[in-house]
This record gives C-alpha cells, sequence and structure tokens, in this order.
C-alpha cells in the first residue's frame, strides 16, 4: 500500500483561506491553473468539511471520511469539492479503487480551483499509474501540464513508465527524450527507460550508446558497468567487452560469480588463460564461486589452455571427484601423463575405466602409452590390446602394437 503524502496544509488553505488569492496574480497569468478563480463551499457543505478536517487532523481518518460522507453538497462545485477530499481521505487509507471513483468525479467537473484542479489531476493520474491502468493515466499527465504550463520532467518519467508497461517502445523514447531535456540534472531513469525501449527492439548498438553515456555520469553504479560489458557482448564487440569488465573488477563492481566468470572467459578467449584462471582460482577460494565439478573443470580447463598441466590435472581430478566422473579421470590422467607423472596417471586412468567411459580405448590407449615409457611391455602390450577393440582407438593402438612386441623382443621380456 503506498502511503500518500500528508494533505492536511493543502486542506486547510482550501478550506479557510481559498478566497485569499491576490486578483492582481491573477490577472498578470495566462496559464489556465491561475486564470481559475477559487471559490468557498456553500455553508452547509462548509460545516462537513471543516468538521471533517478537524477529525482528520485529530487522526480519525474514518471519522473524516464518515462525516464527508453525509455532507450532501447542493451543486456541483460543493460535489468536487467533497468527492476531491475523499479521494485523497480514500487514497491515504490504501482503498485506491475507491480513491480513483472519487477523484475521477472531482477531475471531470472541471470546476474546482487552479491549485485544487492541478493537485486532483496528479493525484487521480497518479494512483491510475500505481493501480496499472496505464491507458487511462496518460492523457491526465498531459492534461495537468497544459492545465499548469509546466513541461515537468517527472511528469514525462511517470508517462514513460506507462508507456514502458505497455510496451509502446518509439513512445517510451520519445517521452524519455523530452524528461532529459527539461531535466536540471541527468535523470538515471529517463536513460534507462530508453535502455530498455532500445533493448526490447533488439537496437543493442543505440543500447550501448546510451550506456556509454550513463557510465560516466554515474561511474559508481555497478550495474551499469556489467551492462555495459554485457552489451558490448551482444554487439560481439569483444575487445570493448574484456576491458569494460577489467575497469569494472579493478573498480571492485564484479561480486557475482556469473560476472567474474565472464571475465575470466574473455580473458582465456584474448589468449590470457593464466591470468583468467588465477582471478578465477582466487574467487573460488574465496567462496564468492561455490566449488562444484562444474566450477572445478572450468578452472582446469583455463589452466589447461595455458598449459599449467599439473594445475590443471589437479583441478580436473577435484572435478572429478565432486562428480564421480570418469570422463574427468580420464582428462587428468593424460595431463599428468604429459607432466609425466606417471605413477599418478596410471590411478587416474584406471579410475577413469572402473568408473565407466564413452570410449575405454581411450584411457587403455593412455596406459598403454605411460607403461610404454615406464618400459613396462607387457602392461603396455595388454593395454593396447584392449584399445585395438575400441573402434576411436583401434587403429593407434595396432600401430603401436608391433612397436611393443618389438621392443619386448630386444628386452627379452615375454608378453
Amino acid at each position: 500500500m503506498r502511503k500518500i503524502t500528508t494533505i492536511a496544509t493543502a486542506l486547510l488553505l482550501s478550506v479557510c483561506g481559498s478566497a485569499m488569492l491576490s486578483s492582481t496574480a491573477i490577472a498578470a497569468e495566462k496559464c489556465e491553473i491561475d486564470k481559475r478563480q477559487s471559490r468557498a463551499v456553500g455553508d452547509s457543505a462548509a460545516k462537513k468539511v471543516q468538521k471533517s478536517f478537524e477529525a482528520y487532523t485529530e487522526g480519525n481518518l474514518d471519522a473524516a471520511i464518515s462525516i464527508l460522507l453525509e455532507a450532501n453538497p447542493k451543486n456541483d462545485f460543493d460535489k468536487a469539492y467533497v468527492d476531491r477530499m475523499l479521494g485523497n481521505f480514500y487514497a491515504e487509507k490504501g482503498q485506491m479503487q475507491t480513491a480513483i471513483k472519487y477523484l475521477k468525479t472531482a477531475v471531470e467537473a472541471d470546476i474546482l480551483g487552479g491549485t485544487d484542479h492541478a493537485a486532483t489531476m496528479r493525484l487521480y493520474a497518479d494512483l491510475l499509474l500505481q493501480e496499472r491502468k496505464f491507458k487511462e493515466a496518460i492523457p491526465y499527465y498531459y492534461k495537468w501540464m497544459d492545465f499548469t504550463c509546466k513541461a515537468d520532467s517527472q511528469m514525462y518519467r511517470r508517462v514513460g513508465i506507462a508507456h514502458t508497461e505497455l510496451k509502446e517502445w518509439n513512445k517510451v523514447l520519445e517521452v524519455a527524450d523530452k524528461g532529459l531535456a527539461l531535466a536540471e540534472e541527468p535523470d538515471k531513469n529517463l536513460y534507462q527507460m530508453k535502455l530498455t525501449a532500445y533493448f526490447n527492439q533488439k537496437k543493442y548498438k543505440d543500447a550501448v550508446k546510451i550506456l556509454e553515456t550513463m557510465v560516466p555520469l554515474f561511474q559508481d553504479d555497478k550495474r551499469l558497468w556489467v551492462q555495459l560489458a554485457q552489451f558490448y557482448l551482444m554487439t560481439e564487440d569483444y575487445d570493448r567487452s574484456l576491458a569494460t569488465y577489467d575497469l569494472a573488477y579493478k573498480a571492485g563492481f564484479l561480486d557475482t560469480d556469473g560476472n567474474i566468470t565472464r571475465l575470466a572467459q574473455l580473458l582465456a578467449q584474448k589468449g590470457s588463460p593464466y591470468q583468467a584462471a588465477k582471478i578465477y582460482e582466487k574467487h573460488l577460494k574465496s567462496g564468492l564461486i561455490p566449488e562444484s565439478q562444474k566450477t572445478f573443470n572450468v578452472l582446469a580447463g583455463f589452466y589447461h589452455n595455458a598449459k599449467e598441466f599439473k594445475l590443471a590435472a589437479n583441478y580436473y581430478g577435484k572435478a572429478a571427484v565432486a562428480g564421480n566422473d570418469g570422463e574427468l579421470y580420464l582428462k587428468q590422467g593424460r595431463l599428468l601423463s604429459l607432466d609425466q607423472n606417471y605413477k599418478e596417471a596410471i590411478v587416474a586412468l584406471e579410475k577413469a575405466l572402473d568408473l565407466g567411459i564413452d570410449n575405454p580405448g581411450e584411457a587403455h590407449f593412455e596406459l598403454a602409452l605411460v607403461h610404454l615409457t615406464l618400459k613396462q611391455y607387457k602392461s603396455a602390450y595388454n593395454r593396447a590390446v584392449q584399445a585395438s577393440k575400441d573402434k576411436k582407438t583401434a587403429r593407434s593402438a595396432n600401430s603401436y602394437i608391433s612397436y611393443i612386441k618389438e621392443k619386448a623382443r630386444i628386452h627379452n621380456v615375454a608378453l
């Protein structure tokens, strides 16, 4: 429930001082709000209005409403005046539909004094907007601007909200520009409206231009930096995306695992996999990036691309344990072998076979190579034979079998 700003002062002026406006000032102004003379309510209605106002100022809103409902105004002006008060009171009570009903009657009567009519029109438009009656709200904001002769940036922002909800993107852009032209200071909300409109129109390059304007204006808003980096990605401007992510990271604006991951991925893609790995590892250890099979595997991939085989093997192993995954043990075994950690490679490759992998011949072939390197010719031969039974590795395995046999013969090893 939205709390409506206290209206006691405005009501008091309307009840007690409506005739105090200077006729000279009215005559000097050409705007409709100033031309519209204020009037006092009739005697019978005035008593109820005054009594209602007194109850309101004492904090008894229900009593204030009940008194006004008994007012029985005698003419159109008195009725509009009472309806306006009821609309304000019901709005403050949170009964928005009832408030809208009374305010509509007061506005459509178009008979209240200039200040009262303007305030009633604005509240009516605001409640329509709040209650998602967007098409109905829009014209009343324009009527308020026409009546008051005020082209107000905040009114255009409200109109923009309504057009945004109605997905009228060209109109959003139009009113946002009008609002920005009138704003005394850069209005983030109006810029954001333009960004939303361009995004929904799939005009991503235009959206980038808006963000390029917003980021220098609102440098401390970390979301804008991330949005700009993401839009650069969407427009395939990877260099600018990386540069923006990097600046945001150095400023401490990347505080989610997703943003750190994107930064690391861009670094790896642009030829800095080691830097990507170090950043990713830092935030994995800090807990920002949760430990899981997926995240260990991602980090292993960064180190793998950086040719840091020992570190990559370590994280493939962690990923394999986390997911009980034979394929990851296979990756670990291969890298341990490349790093000449043959005994550990054998353990990892045998775990891959124990857990099951799509092509067992791959692990058998890797084991054949390890045993061959260790001059364990019988074991190498047996693994090569197993690898020859897998279509994926049959050709490679068969080419090694004769070589292993020859090595075994030279070293007098029985196969």
